[in-house]
């Protein structure tokens, strides 16, 4: 087998049985394309897998060293790693080559997040006028209500929405669904929102399950949503970089700082590790410490 023909069941693999989001096995694609392309620079057109040793594939990573952030370095390797383990579980390799290759050392990146007088202003900033308006309401305070991820909400479907219950059924990474509780400013702008805007939406289109909807009447996109977000954020005058993520990591730094259990706020993000739970804690401990040196009279 040559490389490409691995790396293609490689994204199957992917695709089918481990189910990856179209945007990560997007991304998994890109890293392994390019890679491929580099060997094929250093050995031909065909690449045989017997062929990759690590001192090629360490000369690959020194060639983007120069030009990519460390981040963006770790990702190319995490696709490398894992393209290789799969070709050994299968037997198509006897040796992974990626075993001893290291990633590059990451500064720890503190998640930026929105202030709770910035949330409210943006919560605020679409207003109740129109069923677009409405929509928009909706999703802002469910981002920020559940802590979901973008996906999640505009993957949303009605017979996952409870709210007499102030309950929302939430499909993350790896298809696992958990339940999360959300609060009743969120339950009552959801409620306007399907029995007041969807429904004007909807009209004379095709019936679809979906909670969000475009003004066409089709499931709302993300592109469509970040740059009404960037919108929203000038209204309610914020003007440093703003996406949807930030309310995910508002809503979890938030949680934290009011005193959640760290499992509990682990368990509504859908986070599989609690490691990936835990740079919050740093977060909270920064706005406590700012908070000591601002009013402690001996700071």
């Amino acid at each position: 087998m040559n490389l490409d023909a691995a790396i293609d069941d490689y994204l199957q693999h992917l695709k089918v049985e481990r189910r990856l989001r179209p945007n990560s096995l997007a991304a998994y694609a890109q890293d392994l394309r390019e890679l491929a392309s580099f060997l094929v620079a250093r050995i031909g057109e065909t690449v045989p897998l017997a062929r990759i040793e690590p001192p090629l594939l360490i000369a690959y990573l020194q060639s983007i060293a120069p030009t990519l952030a460390a981040r963006s370095q770790a990702r190319r390797l995490v696709a490398m790693r894992g393209l290789f383990r799969y070709l050994r579980e299968e037997g198509e390799v006897e040796v992974d080559p990626t075993q001893g290759l290291r990633s590059p050392r990451l500064a720890q990146k503190l998640p930026s997040l929105l202030g709770r007088a910035e949330v409210l202003a943006l919560l605020a900033a679409p207003g109740t006028d129109g069923p677009l308006a409405l929509r928009d309401t909706a999703l802002l305070e469910l981002l920020y209500a559940s802590g979901c991820r973008i996906s999640e909400a505009l993957e949303l479907s009605l017979d996952r929405l409870y709210l007499d219950q102030a309950v929302v059924r939430l499909i993350g990474k790896g298809d696992k669904p958990r339940l999360v509780p959300i609060g009743a400013p969120a339950v009552a702008a959801l409620h306007a929102w399907i029995t007041a805007g969807r429904p004007l939406l909807a009209k004379g289109k095709r019936v679809t399950s979906w909670v969000f909807l475009n003004h066409r009447g089709g499931r709302l996109s993300r592109q469509g949503m970040f740059q009404k977000l960037r919108d929203y954020a000038l209204v309610a005058g914020i003007t440093r970089p703003i996406s949807p993520h930030k309310l995910r990591h508002s809503f979890a730094t938030h949680l934290i700082e009011g005193g959640a259990d760290l499992r509990a706020v682990q368990t509504l993000l859908g986070h599989a590790d609690i490691a990936t739970t835990q740079v919050y804690t740093h977060v909270s401990d920064q706005h406590l410490r700012t908070a000591h040196r601002k009013h402690h009279p001996r700071a």
